[in-house]
């Protein structure tokens, strides 16, 4: 269904705020572009789409939030290049992938 993200992985991704009483959740997936990174922490099943998770920018050293797969997927960095899965990612802490930053 998702070509950024595979079906198998997307089931492993807790819902939409099934989390948020978790004080160190866990980042299933890692997606970057060109100084950017998602790390994703839940998901609406029901459309894949709306993500919770961190996030690194050159605009900001890290915050959480909610962003869409849809506009992830049509973000063109240099090159022309997309956004790319981490293929090597596995879950992780977010407390873990903090201190790495």
């Amino acid at each position: 269904m998702n070509k950024l993200i595979p079906n198998e992985l997307l089931k492993n991704i807790p819902e939409l705020y099934e989390t948020e009483e978790q004080n160190d959740p866990i980042a299933y997936v890692k997606l970057f572009l060109d100084g950017w990174t998602w790390y994703i922490t839940e998901i609406i099943s029901m459309d894949k789409n709306i993500c919770f998770g961190y996030v690194e920018s050159p605009f900001c050293s890290g915050e959480l939030g909610y962003f869409s797969l849809e506009e992830i997927k049509s973000i063109k960095g240099t090159l022309g290049i997309g956004v790319e899965r981490d293929l090597s990612f596995k879950p992780t802490k977010l407390s873990v992938i903090k201190k790495a930053l």
